[in-house]
């Protein structure tokens, strides 16, 4: 009897097994799987698009269990960063493909394995934004916002870059006399630079951040380049229709003086010529 169950069992998963098979014969695995990641933002990308199947995702770390995200998705993108949290572990993602209403309970689904990723060791730093700037004197006062990452502390405020990485997080600005070619820089550990520049010319600059880690350095693509005319202040903080309403109104004034002038010089035409025609005797 024991012998009959066996083979009762036996049978049963290889025709499992022939069935998972037989219909995942134009099912592909994964491939070109990448991370992409800024700021700890954090997606994960790869090939094929699927036809007859889907995709789901699984995410384990060296100090993580396993846990899966994106499941049954038919795109090749999946959002993994609510699961990297941990941003000093290391992680791989293994992303299955999957028939969908297929019984899997004897067979693992074919997967493919993606590259480890350390989110701390591995994210790029996004654009730095200058929040305020001004040129007082001889003194150029510069202020940088800390980018901020998709991760919130426990009141539920945004960490920056700054909360993670700390004293690694620098900033350098660039800086030169507008219309010139010759640049200086300055690099701190701080969002907040007084520099000291030439009285009475205006400058431009531009900010760049830097993470500096044991396994390589990594920069920030080079912030929107700003300059200290007072000219460009002011029109910086005015919107289309203010500086449109404003032409207007420079435009009008123009030719109203442009009017008057004409009206008093007919007028004085006028009162030249009579008196030409006013006998001498009168």
């Amino acid at each position: 009897m024991a012998a009959k169950t066996r083979k009762a069992l036996l049978l049963g998963a290889m025709l499992a097994l022939l069935r998972f098979g037989s219909g995942n014969a134009d099912v592909l695995t994964a491939s070109n799987i990448t991370w992409s990641s800024i700021n700890f933002k954090t997606l994960l990308h790869w090939e094929p698009e699927p036809t007859n199947y889907v995709y789901t995702v699984e995410i384990d770390g060296d100090l993580s269990n396993r846990k899966k995200t994106c499941i049954h998705i038919r795109n090749t993108e999946c959002d993994v960063t609510n699961l990297l949290k941990n941003v000093k572990d290391t992680y791989i993602a293994r992303i299955y493909s999957e028939v969908p209403d297929q019984d899997n309970d004897f067979n693992t689904p074919p997967y493919e394995v993606s590259p480890r990723f350390t989110p701390y060791e591995q994210t790029e730093i996004g654009m730095p934004t200058v929040s305020y700037f001004e040129q007082i004197g001889k003194t150029l006062k510069i202020e940088i916002s800390d980018p901020l990452t998709p991760y919130r502390f426990n009141n539920g405020s945004f960490q920056t870059i700054r909360d993670i990485f700390k004293d690694k997080l620098e900033y350098t600005v660039y800086y030169w006399k507008d219309q010139s070619t010759g640049k200086k820089w300055s690099t701190k550990r701080s969002n907040q630079f007084e520099l000291g520049i030439d009285e009475g010319k205006n400058y431009c600059f531009y900010v760049q951040a830097t993470i500096s880690s044991n396994s390589r350095s990594r920069e920030s693509p080079k912030s929107i380049e700003k300059c200290t005319s007072v000219k460009r202040e002011d029109l910086d903080g005015l919107d289309l229709d203010t500086i449109l309403i404003i032409a207007g109104v420079a435009a009008g004034v123009i030719v109203l003086v442009i009017i008057l002038s004409v009206i008093a010089y007919k007028c004085t035409r006028r009162k030249a010529t009579k008196k030409e025609n006013i006998p001498p005797n009168l």
